[in-house]
């Protein structure tokens, strides 16, 4: 499942938990919507050469395989809206892995069961009976859901009309293990045991189960893999085929993916593989030997029996470094010699500062150690609360009353709470000694408040909001909602937590209209509150207070850099690039100011070196080292024996915040998989599929032997400027710290960076400035992915297309996948060169035309 994904029908919930409360405030904006008479996939940010369901929700691909002349395309999906729920399986198919055609809903969810993950065979030897000989069916293998209960057991359906219909199995489920975390079936036949494989998912223990069957039927256990690798997140949608290495059929190796949430290398969902030997029952992964960090001049280890020159503030630091766990507090480990800094000090309810004294930057990084809690640093916010900025209070809820606001249902009662209510976690952040809580009587009530009418007469309006985190769109919110002329044009969710905090709507658009504030509680799950209060119209926006639970590099007064811990006691290597900061003061600080669960942090060993150190995650082995890549699977049967993958491009991070409409959720472009040894390591290699080609325009836009120094300049001219696009550039390092190209650029400075950095020996992305990027907290940032020249070159080859990018360098074995939503007006190409000169070798952009009929 998903981000600390308890189980799937949690999903949404936990979409963009992290995110701030302001990020999510802005409804997905009207543009996206399809006007009368626009025809289907020419909206906006519609990809053009991948596959998007004309409406609705898709996530996860799941069913696989080839039959009959035709790639099957299954995938997670809602019938009945564009957020997730009532999973289902829809259903595409193509010929060539790029045209794709929709076709009616595969199998559907109903009242007992949602249709959950899994894969599909074709059942030559029809040893299920589902079929005949002469017409084999096909046979999917899901998790299915329990509605009532949450348990998930992997089921059956077949087709035998090349999957346009299907009969779920009367024995279902068929493989039930009583758990709540079990999912993902990928099935295979494996020829030398004349029976059928499965690889599943335990996720919450992360590990992966191997199954048996000559039937499809009746299953029995073979082995467990796992934990293993990252494991920071539940591990989902598993995988496991062999390929031959550097194309030597007699040197087979196998194949274990398992896609992880969250966790991932570029944060949230991410493609984790692992390589290694399988004997028919157990998969083995190659030892990959143990990690020594760079070495470098220790500035903080914690061995003192105080802080020394470091000041702390508050009292969740202590009055100096932990010998390891503190009062109340499970097993650390991870830090070195016998102490670190360690905020659990009273729990997670204490909060507190730790900083160092000002120093000059003279090194290329600082490495330390971190654990805690996942508590981003997120810019903007304070780490005290002032007072409320100036302003018209709509609404303080004090006195006893709502007033003229007019409630419907039973969750807000018939007056404002004084606080925390009976079985409540302790509700803080608030005003005064009223507020709106619409736990009255837990989260099994709903309704809404709902303002009397106003004017908007200032630009921004203010308010606290708590609780539970169930955007607008999500089937069941729990959210505060501007109305305009009875529309919702702003909405804000809390982050599952009690503690309010400042969010703030810019209102400039809608000066002088008439306005309300409804607050709605239409969840009866888990968190499903919300509490609210304050509310003001102000010429000034308010700035939340720090959530944090961080190490942040302070510059100039300003934090530049912020790493947090993975909800963990265990620690873990981090680093800051400091390149930027050379000969500047600089002080690092560490930061509790949590109070809810994993409201603590746990640092050790800031060193200052010449190379990053590297964590468990970045020496961890991913498939793709973007944003929006996950429960990446590939197809079974394919034609000439090739491995083809394809994931779900996209983030649970921020999965259903994107703004796009009336469809939301896009796949990867398929890619052939290939075993290489890259650098004297076998790793998993990808390219776009050939077929793929069949989309370029003739007469690309071609350059060669470019010298650029310490500049931007437009790549070719106008002739390479497009929305969709395949380009493929070699470059020659010379002596230019970072360089590359930049697709999407124009309007308003828009650009999403494609480079490489000769200092680390990496690819990024960076879509920091991409377009739309304020609609979650997490989105905005930059990728990387090692990569190493080759006889001083570097080669990409990038796909741009309406809301995409996909990098791949080298010979595949560094991949980046991100999402981009630009104004269609951005359409510029440059080229671009840092601190030195770089020579373009050649460049050749072809324009791809539309694999929409």
């Amino acid at each position: 499942m998903s981000s600390g994904r308890v189980s799937r029908h949690a999903r949404i919930r936990m979409i963009a938990a992290v995110a701030t409360v302001c990020a999510l405030s802005a409804v997905p904006p009207a543009p996206q919507a399809v006007a009368a008479g626009v025809s289907p996939y020419s909206e906006t940010h519609r990809p053009q050469f991948h596959f998007t369901p004309e409406k609705n929700w898709m996530n996860d691909p799941n069913g696989l395989v080839y039959y009959h002349g035709e790639y099957h395309l299954f995938y997670q999906y809602n019938p009945n809206g564009d957020s997730w729920g009532d999973m289902s399986w829809g259903h595409a198919v193509s010929k060539d892995l790029v045209h794709w055609k929709e076709l009616p809903l595969a199998l559907s969810h109903d009242d007992e069961e949602m249709v959950f993950s899994g894969s599909a065979v074709v059942d030559w030897n029809n040893t299920t009976g589902f079929g005949t000989k002469r017409n084999p069916p096909m046979v999917a293998v899901y998790t299915s859901h329990n509605k009532e209960t949450g348990i998930q057991a992997q089921s059956l359906a077949y087709s035998t009309d090349r999957g346009r219909t299907w009969t779920k199995y009367r024995g279902n489920p068929v493989l039930d293990i009583g758990s709540r975390e079990f999912r993902d079936p990928k099935v295979q036949w494996y020829a030398p045991t004349k029976s059928w494989l499965m690889t599943v998912s335990l996720s919450a223990e992360h590990k992966v189960r191997f199954y048996s069957s000559k039937n499809l039927k009746d299953w029995d256990l073979l082995s467990e893999f796992g934990p293993a690798g990252a494991t920071g997140g539940v591990w989902e949608c598993p995988d496991l085929f062999p390929l031959a290495v550097d194309g030597d059929k007699d040197n087979i190796k196998w194949v274990l993916v398992v896609n992880i949430n969250p966790g991932g290398i570029a944060g949230g969902s991410a493609a984790q593989y692992f390589i290694g030997d399988f004997d028919g029952k157990k998969f083995t992964a190659d030892d990959k030997g143990t990690y020594t960090p760079p070495s470098g001049t220790v500035v903080q280890d914690f061995e003192s029996t105080g802080f020394g020159a470091w000041t702390a503030t508050g009292t969740a630091f202590g009055d100096g470094p932990a010998a390891g766990a503190v009062a109340g507090q499970g097993t650390v480990d991870g830090f070195d010699g016998k102490g670190l800094a360690n905020s659990f000090h009273g729990g997670d309810a204490a909060t507190g500062t730790l900083t160092s004294p000002e120093f000059t930057v003279d090194s290329r990084y600082l490495n330390f150690k971190v654990g805690g809690g996942r508590h981003p640093h997120e810019s903007g916010t304070l780490l005290e609360q002032g007072d409320p900025p100036a302003g018209t209070v709509l609404a303080d809820f004090e006195g006893g009353s709502y007033g003229d606001w007019t409630t419907t249902g039973d969750a807000f009662g018939s007056a404002p709470a004084a606080g925390t209510l009976p079985d409540q976690q302790e509700v803080s952040g608030f005003l005064g000694s009223g507020l709106v809580n619409s736990y009255l009587n837990g989260d099994s009530t709903t309704g809404t408040l709902t303002s009397p009418e106003f004017t908007i007469d200032k630009d921004h309006v203010n308010f606290l909001v708590g609780g539970g985190n169930h955007p607008t769109g999500s089937g069941h919110p729990t959210t505060v909602e501007l109305l305009v002329d009875g529309q919702t044009v702003r909405s804000t969710t809390g982050k599952d937590g009690e503690a309010l905090n400042w969010a703030s709507w810019d209102v400039k658009d809608f000066a002088g209209k008439k306005a309300r504030i409804q607050i709605v509680d239409d969840n009866t799950g888990g968190w499903g509150h919300i509490n609210v209060d304050h509310i003001m119209l102000s010429d000034t926006k308010a700035r939340p207070v720090s959530q944090e639970t961080s190490v942040n590099l302070v510059v100039d007064g300003q934090i530049v850099r912020s790493a947090t811990g993975a909800n963990s006691e265990t620690l873990d290597w981090a680093s800051f690039d400091l390149r930027p900061y050379a000969g500047k003061k600089a002080r690092i600080q560490i930061v509790d100011m949590n109070t809810a669960g994993w409201g603590h942090i746990l640092a050790d060993r800031f060193t200052a070196a010449d190379a990053p150190a590297k964590s468990v995650v970045q020496r961890a082995d991913w498939a793709d080292y973007g944003k929006d890549y996950y429960a990446a699977v590939s197809w079974e049967n394919a034609p000439g024996g090739k491995r083809h993958m394809i994931g779900w491009m996209n983030n649970w991070d921020y999965g259903g915040s994107i703004p796009t409409s009336p469809w939301r959720g896009a796949q990867s472009i398929p890619r052939e998989m290939a075993l290489r040894t890259v650098n004297g390591r076998i790793r998993l290699t990808s390219q776009p599929v050939g077929s793929l080609e069949s989309l370029r325009r003739k007469r690309p836009a071609t350059a060669s032997g470019v010298t650029v120094k310490s500049t931007t300049k437009p790549l070719i001219g106008p002739a390479a400027k497009g929305k969709a696009l395949d380009i493929e550039a070699t470059f020659s390092l010379k002596d230019a710290e970072r360089f590359g190209l930049k697709v999407r650029t124009g309007a308003g400075g828009e650009e999403t960076v494609i480079g490489y950095d000769t200092t680390t020996q990496e690819l990024y992305v960076d879509r920091t400035r991409s377009g739309a990027v304020d609609f979650n907290s997490t989105f905005p940032g930059v990728q990387t992915a090692p990569l190493k020249a080759k006889n001083g070159k570097v080669k990409l080859r990038i796909l741009v297309d309406w809301s995409s990018v996909e990098v791949f360098g080298g010979r595949g074995e560094a991949v980046i996948t991100d999402q981009i939503f630009p104004d269609p007006a951005s359409q510029g190409v440059e080229v671009f060169a840092e601190n030195g000169s770089v020579k373009l070798d050649q460049a050749v952009v072809w324009h791809l035309d539309s694999a929409h009929d």
